[in-house]
Parts: structure tokens; sequence; C-alpha cells
């Protein structure tokens, strides 16, 4: 039989028909009265269909968003990153966006909701479903507030400080708009500690909260008809900053720490306790490019610290150049024993001249540092370092070694001439923090070197004030036959009297009471008889002689200064008139030259 003809449709067909209808009927069912809000959006961005939870939550019927832009709804335009995604998953690129929006309730107050948008299974559309998170966020937020403000003070703490002044640094914060510019001041309480210590700390975190009280309104007052009003926040301890983003130069700082100081001058009443207070700060302010957060506040710091060195109550605005003195003073002390070990000092001679036959007696040695980044350093920039930090101790006995080898030398080398004694410059430190006494005498065997040929000088205010180990050690030297010489003498308030009881051979007169000799004495002969330099030089000199002291002048620069010292007793001289600070060499050449043919005769 051929053909076929249409039998009755097979019951397994019509129940697959029948469950995918209530299928159907209950997925719309579940969609309707879901609580999370839903709705469905087509290709083309439109909404095709929306639950009661969603017209709910944006406040709204339901029915009335069909055919609306989904992503006008739930403002997924608003940045680039989330518009682009979300076109990406309507186009079937990508398998989900999830995001975070603020929305705005048509009765006014704000939602914070989570929108999610993936591909339905099987349709061409996707599903747009949105939570309202605005009571976790709220708690986060709270959570957020509390690890980011202080607890005393309710200000900004550090975290929070450094994420505000980070985001300042950002170049598209300043770039767009602004003066392109910031600027910091660095607070810190003179003396808060003492507060703590005598008072307690619960009134130290009253005085804290006052303080920031204070500061608040400072910044308030100063943001006044300004874009940004500072912000301010502690640091931790007694530090407090003031932030000022897009600031107009130095002297909106300048006025603002001005007002501060002033604002924590008058006294605090704190539970009956009546309390005064000073502050130092310290004042930055640059352009925003090429600055970090960690520079600034190295800077702020520093500039902090400069305040408190110069007296504490006031501010002090960042130097270059002081800032630049300070990195090589640290640089310089950071490199200086390593730079002693590498052989990168040198000693230079300057002469010591017979002021009555114009013969070399002797030479000083004077260190130099040949650094090789800051070039030949002269003993200021340096000495001061290797005090503080001890590598004198190092420094100077390679320095006393050096010197008498090279005395030696030249003893060997001019056979015929009277040999030079060599002066050697000695800290303070160096009597305390080694054996001097035994290091001088080592290296006295060691070079060969006669006692008598060397000198030692020491400062005016370190033999003055000798005592105990100091003295001792003087007179042991003094006693194995090395001359002591006072370095710099009449800058001190001496005791002439003490003298007599030290174990000195030698005063050098400071350069001062030299260069008071200003007119040729040859010119105005009643003047010079009045000259109160020379008296005073002239009474120094005859009371040394007494003691059986000899003078040296130091900074002798020109021939009337000469003659008249000579005229007036003084035994040697030093200074440029003869010779700056030479190499050893120069020193061989100058023994074989016999005299120096300077003064009148």
């Amino acid at each position: 039989m051929s053909g076929t003809s249409e039998g009755p449709t097979p019951a397994a067909d019509l129940d697959r028909s029948a469950v995918t209808d209530s299928d159907h009927t209950t997925y719309q069912c579940v969609f309707a009265t879901a609580p999370l809000a839903m709705a469905v959006v087509d290709r083309a961005g439109l909404v095709a269909g929306a639950n009661a939870a969603f017209g709910e939550l944006l406040g709204t019927d339901p029915d009335t968003l069909t055919g609306r832009v989904a992503a006008d709804l739930v403002d997924l335009a608003s940045d680039t990153r989330s518009w682009h995604a979300y076109r990406e998953v309507l186009r079937g690129r990508q398998a989900k966006l999830r995001c975070t929006r603020r929305l705005k309730h048509p009765e006014g107050h704000s939602v914070w909701v989570q929108v999610t948008v993936a591909p339905l299974s099987g349709q061409t559309g996707v599903l747009l479903s949105v939570a309202d998170i605005s009571a976790r966020h709220e708690l986060q937020a709270r959570l957020r507030h509390l690890q980011m403000h202080d607890p005393v003070t309710r200000l900004p703490n550090r975290t929070l400080f450094f994420e505000r002044l980070s985001a300042a640094l950002e170049a598209e914060s300043y770039e767009q708009s602004g003066t392109g510019r910031i600027g910091l001041c660095y607070l810190d309480l003179d003396g808060f500690k003492a507060v703590n210590d005598t008072l307690g700390h619960r009134v130290g975190d009253r005085l804290l909260a006052a303080v920031a009280e204070r500061l608040t309104r400072v910044a308030d007052e100063a943001g006044y008809a300004r874009a940004v009003t500072p912000l301010v926040a502690r640091l931790g301890g007694d530090e407090f900053a003031l932030l000022v983003e897009d600031s107009t130069g130095t002297e909106q700082l300048a006025e603002l720490a001005e007002s501060a100081l002033k604002a924590l001058e008058e006294p605090f009443d704190l539970a009956g306790q009546r309390l005064s207070l000073t502050a130092s700060i310290g004042v930055v302010e640059r352009h925003a490019a090429g600055t970090t957060a960690t520079g600034l506040m190295q800077a702020a710091d520093t500039t902090l610290y400069w305040a408190k060195a110069d007296g504490k109550a006031r501010w002090t605005l960042f130097d270059p150049e002081r800032n630049a003195h300070r990195m090589t003073r640290q640089a310089l002390s950071s490199t200086l024993r390593p730079a002693i070990e590498r052989g990168e000092f040198a000693l230079e001679y300057q002469p010591l001249v017979g002021m009555e036959d114009g013969r070399l007696s002797g030479v000083e040695a004077l260190i130099r540092w040949n650094h090789p980044q800051f070039g030949t350093l002269t003993p200021n920039r340096f000495i001061g370092l290797a005090e503080e930090d001890g590598s004198i101790v190092q420094l100077g006995r390679w320095a006393l070694a050096t010197a008498c080898r090279q005395a030696r030398r030249w003893q060997q080398a001019h056979p015929d001439e009277p040999p030079i004694f060599v002066s050697v410059n000695v800290a303070v430190r160096q009597v305390w923090d080694s054996d001097l006494v035994a290091d001088v005498a080592e290296i006295l065997a060691e070079t060969g070197l006669a006692p008598h040929l060397l000198q030692l000088e020491l400062t005016e205010s370190a033999v003055m004030g000798s005592a105990g180990r100091p003295l001792q050690a003087l007179q042991a030297l003094s006693d194995m036959g090395v001359r002591i010489a006072i370095d710099d003498f009449g800058t001190g308030y001496s005791n002439l009297a003490y003298l007599s009881r030290l174990p000195v051979s030698t005063l050098k007169l400071d350069g001062s009471f030299v260069r008071g000799f200003q007119y040729e004495a040859d010119k105005n002969p009643a003047i010079t008889a009045n000259c109160a330099d020379e008296v005073i030089v002239e009474a120094m000199i005859q009371l040394a002689h007494r003691l059986g002291i000899t003078v040296t002048a130091e900074c002798v620069e020109t021939s009337a200064q000469a003659t008249r010292l000579r005229r007036i007793g003084c035994d040697t001289g030093q200074g440029w008139l003869y010779s700056r600070p030479v190499p050893p060499d120069r020193i061989s050449e100058l023994l074989g030259e016999q005299t120096y043919a300077v003064g009148n005769p």
C-alpha cells in the first residue's frame, strides 16, 4: 500500500509539549515574583520585560520599563570599562559582567546595587539582575571610616592621609585643572611628652583632640572662598599634617602655618587643667609633577627638624640648598670610614717661618679628602663628622704617622739643613678614645723621628679645660719631648695664669688678631701706637715669653703685618704671605731656598 497518512500525535510528544508549556509558565511566575530585581534585555540593549522587584527598586511600574535602554537604567555607561564589558556580553563575546553602581531613587535617597549581566541559555537576550547592597555598603563605609580615622581626634589617620596624598600626585589629578602644585605643613607639638608623663595619657588625649579642633578650624577658614579645603590629619603621636591640593605658592602655605601657630598659642582649658603649648612646623610647597609622596614627606620631615633645631615654636620653609648641604653631610658621614681604608686622604703642609731670620722652622700638616664625587675637601667639611662618629681616632692616627714619616724623609733628604718640625692637629676625642701617648711613642719609634720634631696642636677650649686623663696625656707627651701647641689662641675665655700649669710650648694666635692690623704701619705711627689689636697681641706675647712659651701668628698675609708682628716679639709666622698649604715636594724645594725674603729687616 503506497503513500502515507497522518496518524494521531504520539502520546510522548503531547506530554513533552505540555511539560514545555508548564515550565514556561512556571519560569514566568518565578521571574515575576522573585525578590531579586531582574529584567530581560534583548541583543539591542532594550528591556524586553522586567519583574516587580526591578520596578520597585527603581520606584516605577515595571511595565513602563519595557523598551527602555537597560544601560541607562543602571548607569552602565558611566565608566568605559563596564560599558565595554556590557556590550561584549550582549554580543555573546563575554560570559558575564558584574559591577557596583549608585542609583538615585525617585524619592531622593541613594541605592547602592550590584549589577550582574549574563546570557540567557538558549535565548537571544541577556538577564540583567540587580541586588540592593545598600546595607552592606553602609557597613563597609562605617568600617572603612573607623579604619581610616584616628579614634582620639576623629581626624583622618596616616593611612587615609597617604591615600589622599598619592591620589593628589597622580598626573590626571592635576593635569586637567587646578594649579598643578601641592603644599604640606608638617606639625609637631613641642614638649607634648611632658604632658603625658606628668598629667597622664587621658589628659594628653584630650589635648590632642583640642589641638585637632583648632587645626580643623584653621583649615576651614583657609579653605573659605577656595576650591579645596586643606586636609587635616593626625599622622601619629603628636604629629599632624595639613595637606593643600592645588596650592597657589609658598605664601599660601606660610599663611596657613602662621595661622596654625597662632591658633595653638591660646591656652587650653581641659577639665580644670590650663595648658599652654607651642608647635614646630615644616613647610613644603612645590610642583606636583615629578614629586612623590615619599619625597614630599622626607622634605617635610627635614624641614620640621630644622624648625626644631632653630628654636621651636616656629615654622620653617624647605630650602633646597640647606637640604643639599645636609644630604652632603650624610653622604660624607656614611663614607668616611671606608674612605680612610681606601686611602682617599692626603696631607698638605703649610710653612711655619721664623719672624727674625725668615727661615723655614716647621710645617703644619693639613689633611685633605680627595673625594671621588665632591672633589678635594678641606678639614672643615669632614673633621666635625669624624669627631661625631669616632672615626677621628683612625683618621688622626693615620695623619700623625704620615706626617712623622714625611718629616723624617725631609730630614734625610737635607742632612745639611737644620731639621724642621711637623705640627699635627689632635682632636680631644683622640685623647679620650685612644691611647694617644702610646700611639705617638710607637709612631716615633717606627719612623725614627725625634720627639722634639713633632708638635701636637689642640684647640684652646680643649687644652684650657683639660683635667684628669687629657692633662695626664699632655704631660706624658711633653715629658717625652713632644711639643704641645694651643691652636686658635685668644678665641676663648682662658685663664692665662692657667698656662703656667700646662705643658704648653707654643701659642698659635688666632688669625682674627692679625687681620686687625689693617693699615700700613709706616703711614700713621700715631694710630699704630694706639692700635687695640696690637696692644692685646703684644701683651699676650710678653706673657707667653715670661712663661717660656713661643708664639706663632696665623693668617699672616702682608709684609706690613709681618713687620709689626716681628717688632712686638712674635716668634713664628704662618699664612699666605709665606705659602699656601702645598704638597710635600714643594716643602723640599723651600728647604733648599734657605729663607723667606719678606718684611723689613
